[in-house]
Order: C-alpha cells, then sequence, then structure tokens
C-alpha cells in the first residue's frame, strides 16, 4: 500500500446517465459491502454533448472517458467505471485498467414497438442504430432495411423509438437489463447472427496506474473469466486499429478450458462485404488472451479486413 491515501474512502468518476449512474451505484456497493466508504462524482462526457453526429466522425468512444480521466488526474476521484466497450484500447499514459467485473449478457437486442422479431419487420422498415458493427451486421442480415442514425443515452433511444421515428432499434441486452427495461426486449440476437462488439456487457474499472492501493482492493471484484474472454476481444480491435470508427465485432466464451473466439469485419460502403474468423486455445492468463486476439485479426485482415 502506498502512504498518504486512505483506503477506507473512495470516489468513483461516473457519467451522469441513468444506465451510468446504475453502473457506479453497483460498484459502490460491492465496495460498501467491503466496508469502504465510496461517494459518486457525476460529470457530463463530450460524448454525451455531442448528440448530432455519429462518434466515428467526432473522435470515438473514448469522448465518454477523457472528463472522467481527467477526474483522476487530479485526484477529484480515485476511479472510474466504464461500460468496457467505451473503454479507448489503448488507454493514455499513467492510466491502467484495474478490474473487469462479472459480464451481464454481451447480446443485442432488438426493441420495437409493433415486431417480434428483425424477420417480422415489414420491407423497408426504418431501424435506428449509430453504430458501424451493427449497421454492417444489419445489412448482412436484412439489405432491405433502412438504418438510421441513433444517439443518446438509452433513456433518450427510446424515448425516439417510442416517437414513432423509427420501427425498431438495436441496443445491448445489457443495458436494457441493468434498467429493469428487458421486457422491452423482443428479441435477443444470438451471436451467431449479430456478433457483439469487443467488451459488450462487461464494466471496466479505471485507475491512475500508480494507485496500486486502489488496484488491491478492486481485485476481489474481478471476473477473471470475464476478464480473459474481454482481452482476446479487445487485442482484436487493437490489433486492427482500435477505432470506434471500424465496423467491427469480437466476442469470446469459455467451453470448457478452451477460449472460442469469433470476429467479424464488415465494410460500411460496400453492402454484403463481411469477413469472418475464429481461433480457439487453451488461456490461462491475459497474455495468451491477447495472442489468440491477434492471431483471429490475423485472420480478418487475410480475408480482406483493413
Amino acid at each position: 500500500m502506498q502512504a498518504g491515501y486512505d483506503v477506507s474512502q473512495f470516489t468513483i468518476a461516473t457519467r451522469e446517465s441513468r444506465l451510468a449512474l446504475w453502473q457506479a451505484e453497483h460498484v459502490k456497493a460491492l465496495l460498501e459491502q467491503r466496508g469502504h466508504e465510496v461517494a459518486l462524482l457525476g460529470m457530463t462526457t463530450r460524448g454525451d454533448q455531442i448528440l448530432d453526429r455519429s462518434l466515428s466522425k467526432v473522435g470515438g468512444k473514448g469522448l465518454f472517458v477523457k472528463e472522467l480521466e481527467l477526474a483522476l488526474e487530479e485526484g477529484r476521484a480515485d476511479l472510474a467505471v466504464h461500460s468496457l466497450k467505451d473503454v479507448p484500447m489503448e488507454l493514455p499514459g499513467g492510466f491502467a485498467l484495474a478490474c473487469v467485473l462479472e459480464r451481464e449478457d454481451p447480446r443485442d437486442a432488438l426493441v420495437s414497438p409493433h415486431h417480434d422479431s428483425l424477420s417480422a419487420l415489414p420491407q423497408g422498415s426504418v431501424v435506428g442504430t449509430s453504430s458501424l458493427r451493427r449497421i454492417v451486421l444489419l445489412r448482412a442480415l436484412r439489405p432491405d432495411l433502412r438504418i438510421e442514425p441513433l444517439r443518446g443515452n438509452l433513456d433518450t433511444r427510446l424515448r425516439k423509438l417510442d416517437d414513432g421515428q423509427y420501427d425498431a432499434v438495436v441496443l445491448a441486452a445489457a443495458g436494457l437489463k441493468r434498467l429493469g427495461l428487458a421486457g422491452r426486449i423482443r428479441q435477443l440476437f444470438e451471436p451467431e447472427d449479430m456478433l457483439p462488439a469487443a467488451g459488450q456487457g462487461a464494466l471496466g474499472i479505471e485507475i491512475r496506474s500508480e494507485r496500486s492501493e486502489v488496484a488491491e482492493v478492486l481485485a476481489p471484484l474481478a471476473s477473471q473469466s470475464t476478464w480473459l474472454c474481454v482481452a482476446a476481444e479487445r487485442a482484436v480491435s487493437r490489433a486492427l486499429g482500435g477505432s470506434c470508427s471500424m465496423p467491427l465485432a469480437a466476442h469470446a466464451r469459455f467451453d470448457g478450458e478452451y477460449l472460442q473466439l469469433q470476429a467479424a469485419w464488415g465494410d460500411p460502403e460496400r453492402a454484403g462485404v463481411l469477413v469472418r474468423a475464429r481461433g480457439a486455445d487453451v488461456i490461462a492468463d491475459a497474455e495468451q488472451a491477447a495472442a489468440l486476439g491477434e492471431q483471429v485479426a490475423a485472420r480478418l485482415r487475410a480475408g480482406g479486413a483493413h
């Protein structure tokens, strides 16, 4: 433990959306169960403010974490809780991903007021998403659909759907379940049909890398199996450039002692171009998981991904 820090009291930096606050409260409760005092520092990020353009055009998902990292750097907070799929593949110098919690459902979900599944949508239906990954995968499943941009927090996206701007929207199942909105889900996409984003459904906790005493406190909260899965997924993305402007999916799961990793890349400019790759190996640590991710990324590149 480093001298000069009170390891009984912590402040969590968090975005102020309802889902982000749920995630921070979840970590707060886990720490309080272990005898720590925890406060929340709510913040609005650039990613929350820019709603008229897709993230891939304005700087990527790192816009959701930069203000939180500044709070860590200035000592106003000790840790930041993120949806792991929003965390850049390469963290700035001085920051570390200290903990990955057990993953919630990693799948994508279809939400629609009138239709029970993607196949039930009438031809030419309007589906909302701003994710390039979801766009290329939806086009592969239903090339007739009109896919329109959809930004904002979870409640904002659902309100736009309910206002009639879309026939359906595609969202992460994890967020809907965490906020008690599982009843809104009409269809859960199996990974074989709609491969999730790297880290989807997992929560990551970021700290200043020199704060070893915080890392020690967080260690019991970590899920080793989830951490290995997301290490492989994030390695695929990192090897291909690690940007949210890239239509890339990566999903890993354990089958016995083997880690099974699938990935997909699509070309948003050329409908129907979708490259898939997979790999499996016995994985015992994050370095081996990352090596598997790099192998699968190489197979994607060999198939035409860039």
